[in-house]
């Protein structure tokens, strides 16, 4: 992202968002800007699979906003979810809500064939650029 892309404070990402380069549109279509959280799964703070992490600063508003969202925080988080590879990207609340309801899918449901399923799709949506901003 440009230096000044939150001069006026922290914004969802959109499509065509103005404040991406392009070679952050490159990482982000490839997914490369995911690779410095292997360090986090490395050190145990996060999973490879597990419902995402949101900015600090969104949280408190999407979680005044959708029932349940604390509740995704019962697991670590992951590096890739399934709200992710099924839902992609999102910047409004109705996205949000979907999203929120696949993690408390998968938080009762979590299990190793389910995580497996989840890499395959992510590597998929890895290998061809769906979803990406």
């Amino acid at each position: 992202m440009r230096t000044d892309a939150e001069k006026n404070g922290a914004r969802f990402a959109t499509a065509g968002d103005a404040r991406v380069t392009p070679v952050g549109k490159f990482l982000r279509r490839t997914r490369i800007d995911e690779l410095p959280q292997l360090w986090n799964v490395l050190c145990g703070d996060m999973s490879l699979v597990g419902p995402r992490p949101e900015r600090p600063e969104f949280m408190q508003q999407l979680s005044a906003h959708i029932p349940g969202y604390v509740d995704r925080l019962g697991l670590k988080p992951g590096l890739t979810g399934i709200a992710q590879v099924v839902n992609g990207y999102d910047n409004e609340l109705d996205g949000f809500r979907k999203k929120v309801a696949y993690d408390l899918l998968y938080l009762q449901n979590c299990c190793l064939i389910n995580d497996l399923k989840v890499m395959v799709r992510t590597l998929r949506v890895v290998i061809t650029g769906e979803g990406a901003l």
